[in-house]
């Protein structure tokens, strides 16, 4: 049996590599596309990868692509049909590294998720600019390398789309409380404390863009999900040892979970926000 081609984007660290590393250890047979910014940094990725699984199945290819540069992912297309002519499942994980021009400095920072929320709070960005850059990031990105990928899941006749949400992207959700980020804030203007609300709003839009793909693909057989991975305690997500300590969890728990969508294990949710045990509140 031919092996399955798996294209995941942002791959070369955080919950991407997590996925890597769980599609390596399979039993089946994977072709993985292990995209990043950087070709250099997903070359090390595939090293890694290597090293810790010689007697994977699998086959690793490094390819760059940054889904906030549409010839990026034109070129990362072109690529992916020459070499392979197919794509088994699109893995939409990129979408946390924005680069900005401090508007005081005019220095340039890279800024990761959530924290672009934090950029505005100190400064750094104008309010436009924050909510700007995130749906453009999050959601965007995501649209552009989903449309232009999709002629290639539609050779496959068992094609998956899949979205990396947030839990924070729940509109049910936000009535909870026990969560910092659902407090509300100390009577006054300006309002202090934990905001992330682009963040959190463009996250809610990858959400309504999976449904619409889910609806448009649905007569040509395209599976698709968006994956709650849960409070993760990743680099892209800040400062890890701060983030256990708030009680986020070992990122590696992602891996499994979402080789588990692949291989078929969650095909009664297609259409869904699913967390690995069970479904995420709308």
């Amino acid at each position: 049996m031919a092996s399955k081609v798996v294209l995941i984007t942002g791959a070369n660290t955080g919950i991407g590599f997590q996925i890597v590393r769980a599609l390596c250890s399979s039993d089946q047979a994977y072709d993985i596309i292990v995209g990043g910014r950087s070709f250099s940094k997903a070359q090390d990725a595939i090293s890694s990868a290597e090293k810790e699984f010689p007697s994977s199945r699998s086959k690793l290819f490094p390819i760059q692509v940054d889904i906030e540069d549409d010839d990026s992912i034109q070129r990362a297309f072109d690529e992916v049909q020459s070499q392979f002519g197919k794509l088994d499942a699109l893995v939409n994980n990129a979408g946390m590294y924005q680069t900005h021009r401090d508007r005081k400095s005019c220095s340039l920072t890279r800024t990761v998720g959530a924290q672009i929320d934090q950029q505005f709070a100190a400064g750094k960005l104008t309010e436009r600019d924050m909510w700007n850059q995130s749906w453009n990031i999050n959601t965007v990105g995501t649209q552009v390398m989903t449309s232009t990928f999709i002629p290639l899941l539609l050779q496959t006749p068992d094609p998956r789309l899949l979205f990396i949400t947030s839990g924070t992207s729940t509109l049910a959700g936000t009535s909870n409380l026990a969560l910092p980020v659902n407090r509300h804030p100390p009577k006054g203007w300006p309002k202090s404390g934990l905001s992330v609300s682009a963040y959190r709003s463009a996250k809610c839009g990858m959400n309504m863009l999976m449904r619409e793909w889910h609806r448009i693909l649905k007569e040509d057989g395209v599976k698709v999900w968006c994956i709650s991975p849960g409070f993760l305690a990743t680099g892209l997500g800040g400062n890890p040892e701060g983030l256990k300590k708030m009680g986020a969890g070992d990122p590696a728990v992602a891996g499994p979970f979402i080789r588990s969508v692949l291989e078929g294990h969650r095909d009664d949710d297609v259409g869904k926000v699913i967390t690995k045990d069970g479904l995420q509140a709308w």
